[in-house]
């Protein structure tokens, strides 16, 4: 909104300061600004909220150290993080960008479905929550929605280089895009619709989904969303997910989520500037900049909430911000053509999700073959794994930060890393 205004603020009547709302750079640093401030301020206020409503949460004795303590803890404190994503978004972000939309309709979508899981448990007292079916139900819906909107709207586009020195013009006569490349020749980018992802590790690093369908013939590519949806459908729900099981002892995902969100927030910049996609030969996708404003709000938001969701926590962020920040993350990656990247980048989340999936199974098997179920871990997802071996929780979260920055380091590198 705030861009709006200032924009017409300095074309109508030249006021001073207004035109620095034009650099994508300042108004990331006020969204992230804006967020701290929102989750420091406001979260304190929705905490003491939560407290007269006794929305605490109910804890199952698992027989770990510290557990008890936390009974009556609040909870629905995604809440927090919501408000302090959307409102920095909502003032700072440009307003009809796509990829800002999308991603707005995510959180509030997913928040909500969150929302209900945890109002179920904490008012109705169903430990269960609300049902699974529903959950995934309601993933694909906003999986559906997310990969239809990539593919068909006419505003998700990727510029792709031009032959050396060959000026590329539009259907109305203008020049599409022009930079020098590393040898100071001019290339010009032709915008189009594109099913392209990022592989990386390779040299020529991308891959397109459509290939998969070149043996239906000429005109395959228009078929191209019968694997793209399935694929967003499948990454949504599975990173969703995972932070939701990461989301188990205080700071864990909320960390975790900042240090993602952070590297999501440059490879977006890289990605939408044309002189450093050149530069670092990736793809460069228009418009998708603005998102390094939504990161910032991401990242404030994760960091302020923190401050009351460190060890130990005052306030838990329930389903209402785990399923949230999750499919902020998943369809972020998505929409920056880096899905590929989701395993390193999310290593935590994955391995969390792993630790479950193999616990289960091993579970099953052994049960069925000698009669009696037998378990890998102490117990599932991994972080309680390491609380039974005797690791306090604080150390168990500051190690994971510490795997999830290198992975994030990691991702960063494999922009040059080929």
């Amino acid at each position: 909104m705030l861009y709006y205004l200032f924009g017409y603020l300095d074309k109508n009547f030249n006021f001073p300061g207004a035109g620095v709302f034009q650099y994508i750079s300042f108004r990331a640093a006020m969204s992230i600004i804006l967020s701290l401030l929102i989750s420091l301020y406001f979260g304190k206020k929705i905490i003491r909220f939560l407290l007269r409503k006794q929305v605490g949460e109910s804890i199952r004795d698992l027989g770990l150290e510290g557990q008890n303590e936390k009974q009556g803890t609040p909870t629905m404190g995604g809440l927090i993080i919501i408000a302090a994503i959307v409102i920095p978004t909502l003032l700072f972000a440009k307003l009809y960008n796509v990829y800002i939309i999308l991603l707005l309709v995510v959180t509030l979508w997913l928040g909500f479905i969150g929302f209900l899981d945890d109002y179920i448990k904490v008012f109705k007292k169903d430990k269960r929550g609300l049902a699974g079916k529903f959950k995934i139900f309601g993933q694909i819906v906003i999986g559906l929605v997310v990969g239809f909107t990539l593919f068909f709207n006419k505003a998700v586009v990727v510029k792709e280089k031009s032959v050396k020195g060959q000026v590329v013009l539009s259907s109305s006569g203008n020049i599409v895009g022009d930079v020098q490349d590393k040898e100071g020749e001019m290339l010009s980018y032709e915008a189009g619709k594109s099913t392209k992802t990022t592989i990386p590790f390779l040299k020529n690093n991308e891959f397109d989904y459509s290939s998969l369908l070149i043996w239906m013939g000429e005109g395959y590519k228009k078929y191209a969303w019968l694997i793209f949806v399935p694929v967003v459908i499948l990454i949504i729900t599975a990173v969703s997910n995972g932070a939701n099981i990461t989301d188990g002892i205080d700071g864990l995902a909320t960390g975790t989520s900042a240090i993602i969100g952070t590297t999501l927030g440059i490879l977006a910049y890289v990605s939408g500037n044309i002189v450093f996609a050149n530069y670092l030969n990736i793809m460069y996708i228009p418009n998708l900049g603005e998102l390094v404003v939504f990161s910032s709000a991401l990242v404030g938001s994760c960091v302020g909430f923190l401050w009351y969701n460190s060890y130990p926590a005052q306030v838990f962020m329930g389903d209402t911000g785990s399923l949230a920040l999750g499919g902020i993350i998943a369809v972020f990656a998505i929409a920056i053509r880096k899905e590929l990247l989701i395993p390193i980048l999310c290593g935590i989340f994955l391995v969390e999700n792993l630790s479950v999936i193999i616990q289960v199974l091993y579970f099953k098997y052994t049960r069925r073959r000698y009669g009696e179920g037998r378990r890998i871990f102490k117990m599932s997802p991994l972080h309680h794994h390491y609380q039974k071996l005797g690791y306090h929780e604080a150390k168990i979260v500051n190690r994971f930060w510490i795997v999830g920055i290198m992975l994030a380091v990691l991702t960063i590198v494999t922009l040059k890393l080929r």
